[in-house]
């Protein structure tokens, strides 16, 4: 007995790549994070934000929140823990004295060095059941999908 509905081809089509992003999304997203917490006990956004300034240096509260796709509310007490653990600090922009800008503590600038480098080659392992073209070839679909969504809804989108 069938039990499969058909909701047409092309919606057919679209809930199955739905469902494998999904799965996808929920499986690599779980095995990293576990990844990160055994890195110092840093959660998820925590790690993020050390990513971000560890990368792009200070950035605004605003920026971060743009980068992680996290709401403003949330950037704000992601940064409060990490600055009352002493890996973060809040300063005036240079700019802008009126704006305030985060950026990694020598502590907070040890511990991402000290960890970004095996975070990276844990992820190298995971993306390694693609090869280098597959990788590059999802990643770019990846990438227009993700624009072409962001534009559709009149959105930026972080890539």
């Amino acid at each position: 007995m069938k039990t499969k509905r058909s909701y047409g081809e092309k919606a057919d089509r679209a809930l199955a790549l739905w469902v494998k992003l999904a799965r996808v999304y929920s499986t690599v997203g779980g095995t990293t994070e576990r990844h990160i917490g055994s890195l110092g006990g840093l959660t998820e956004p925590q790690f993020g934000v050390l990513e971000c300034l560890g990368h792009l240096g200070p950035l605004t509260l605003g920026e971060l929140s743009r980068k992680l796709l996290v709401s403003g509310g949330n950037i704000t007490c992601v940064v409060d823990h990490l600055e009352r653990d002493g890996l973060v600090e809040r300063v005036p922009a240079r700019a802008d004295r009126r704006k305030v800008v985060a950026k990694l503590t020598p502590k907070g600038n040890r511990l991402f060095t000290a960890t970004f480098r095996k975070h990276a080659a844990y992820v190298g392992t995971v993306a390694a059941v693609l090869n280098a073209r597959e990788q590059e070839d999802l990643s770019r679909l990846l990438r227009k999908l993700g624009l072409g969504l962001a534009g559709a809804e009149g959105r930026p989108h972080a890539n």
